[in-house]
């Protein structure tokens, strides 16, 4: 993980020929170069870096980025990152410094790709970014992260190890020092969201991700084990049925953050799916490799878990996940089997890969019934056909409450982890209505992703939730500012954003509901 501190900037923006200064510089629209950094900079540059800027048209703008190497003595690259939003001049339009945050991942990027320095640099933040600081210093150690645990040759990139960000006044650096650590708590739960994700399924297996659920009491979360004969004996046939066909046992783990006095918890719900063949309905065998980050729902929430727990926000919340693994065997579901879920309602079971909402309506009902939480909010990698319908750039909403769904967008566009609400209605879950049992786990082939989003609805009773299908977005192909190639940890971050907006509404928050759930 990057090391970060706050300083002030050093007088001399040098260092020495054994261990030459990395510089970044963010740069705040056209009115950079009037900045006494990037004069004392470019002075030192012999003005190079002014005819590289005229040369390039760089203008400070979100997206640029332009380099020298080795300018001088001492120095091993300076980096210009533009930061103002396209036609504005003032990042500060862009909510929570997400510009900011983008720019620093930019500046991470350039400071690796060019090969240069010892895994140290300054990033260096003027005066109208001050405020931000806090956000460079998490969108640079987003940039950042690396899995490489299973590599035994080392990167041919010098990973950035140490990075010192660099203010110009001493208030703003104790300012910044004072709000890094909430934003800390955050990229932790994005870098442990990050590594569930990219674990092969022969490590992470539902009794290795159940351990690792476990650990973080040390953190100050509550955890909750319900092993196999515990959901038996609760009626968790939904989940049950998609782990028979495994060697390895199933899991539903609960946990607790307990930091808003007696109010209705938030609850957050994964499905947890530790590899996925698609069992007896099995997959084609080209590109089932990916099929190990099908607990992608379930990672996001340890990782939203996690943060709030480490930063001790004012909250209640609960998150629960259940980890299975989907594998064909001759004790496996099979199409045609008819499954009860907690619920009562009996599942007619057509297709055994569409075996994620199988346990997500077990959780479902769990967590309603035992927690009577304020809402629910359900994240999944359910369905291929929401990939085919919004790529990689959003994830898919499904709601059954409008002022939830807002608050999920606005939440997502603040993090640029952004959000299509998508449509449902009585027309959708009729295509659901079985024969011969209450309800069949697929309808059409048309509309896929809002068949399944309306299958949970059918477990979710009258408190408001909502669905976020993260299949196109827990795993990307192509690498963005502040997520590498890989898992993105989609999710840690707009729902830390969503969570903050319900904190500190103890007093208005409390629920009837709380008075019936039968664990406080």
């Amino acid at each position: 993980m990057l090391q970060v501190s706050f300083d002030t900037l050093p007088s001399s923006l040098t260092g020495s020929d054994a261990a030459p200064l990395s510089i970044a510089l963010l740069c705040d629209g056209k009115n950079y170069a009037d900045t006494p950094v990037f004069k004392q900079l470019d002075t030192l540059a012999g003005g190079a870096l002014t005819r590289l800027a005229a040369l390039r048209g760089f203008e400070g703008t979100a997206g640029q980025v332009v380099g020298l190497a080795t300018p001088a003595q001492g120095i091993a690259q300076i980096q210009l990152v533009g930061c103002a939003a396209e036609g504005e001049g003032n990042p500060a339009s862009v909510p929570e410094g997400l510009a900011v945050e983008q720019a620093a991942g930019r500046a991470v990027g350039a400071l690796t790709g060019s090969k240069l320095g010892d895994g140290s640099a300054l990033l260096v933040v003027p005066q109208s970014l001050a405020v931000f600081a806090p956000e460079a210093a998490l969108g640079a150690r987003l940039a950042a992260y690396r899995f490489d645990r299973y590599r035994t040759q080392p990167s041919k990139e010098t990973p950035l190890t140490r990075l010192t960000v660099a203010l110009a006044d001493e208030q703003d650096v104790a300012a910044a020092r004072q709000r890094w650590p909430e934003l800390d708590a955050v990229s932790q739960g994005v870098f442990l969201t990050r590594d569930l994700v990219s674990e092969p399924a022969n490590v992470l297996t539902p009794e290795n991700f159940r351990d690792r659920i476990e650990a973080l009491r040390q953190q100050g979360l509550e955890v909750e084990v319900l092993d196999e004969k515990r959901m038996r004996e609760l009626g968790f046939g939904a989940l049950l049925g998609v782990a028979q066909g495994s060697a390895h046992r199933p899991y539903t783990v609960i946990m607790r953050h307990r930091g808003g006095g007696d109010e209705a918890p938030l609850a957050f719900v994964g499905k947890g799916v530790t590899f996925d063949t698609g069992g007896i309905s099995i997959k084609p065998s080209a590109g089932m490799e990916e099929m190990k980050t099908d607990m992608g729902g379930a990672a996001t929430v340890v990782g939203l878990m996690q943060a709030l727990a480490l930063r001790k926000a004012p909250v209640n919340a609960v998150g629960i996940v259940g980890l299975v693994e989907n594998m064909p065997s001759g004790d496996a579901q099979r199409p045609g089997d008819i499954v009860t879920s907690l619920s009562g309602q009996t599942i007619e079971i057509l297709n055994t890969d569409a075996e994620g909402r199988l346990v997500l309506a077990d959780l479902l009902t769990y967590v309603n019934r035992e927690y009577a939480p304020s809402l629910m909010i359900d994240l999944a990698t359910l369905t291929g056909a929401i990939v085919v319908s919004l790529g990689s750039e959003y994830a898919g909403l499904f709601s059954s409450d409008d002022v939830l769904a807002r608050q999920l967008e606005a939440a997502g566009l603040e993090k640029d982890e952004k959000l299509w609400r998508m449509p449902m209605g009585p027309a959708y879950n009729k295509l659901l209505d079985s024969d011969v049992a209450d309800v069949k786990n697929i309808g059409t082939r048309a509309g896929g992703s809002i068949q399944a989003a309306e299958f949970l609805k059918r477990f979710t009773g009258d408190t408001p939730w909502a669905h976020l299908d993260i299949a196109g977005t827990a795993w990307l192909a192509k690498g963005l500012p502040t997520k590498p190639k890989g898992a993105s940890g989609f999710g840690v971050q707009l729902l830390d954003t969503f969570v903050r907006t319900h904190e500190g509404q103890a007093e208005g928050g409390k629920s009837d509901r709380n008075n019936n759930a039968r664990k406080k």
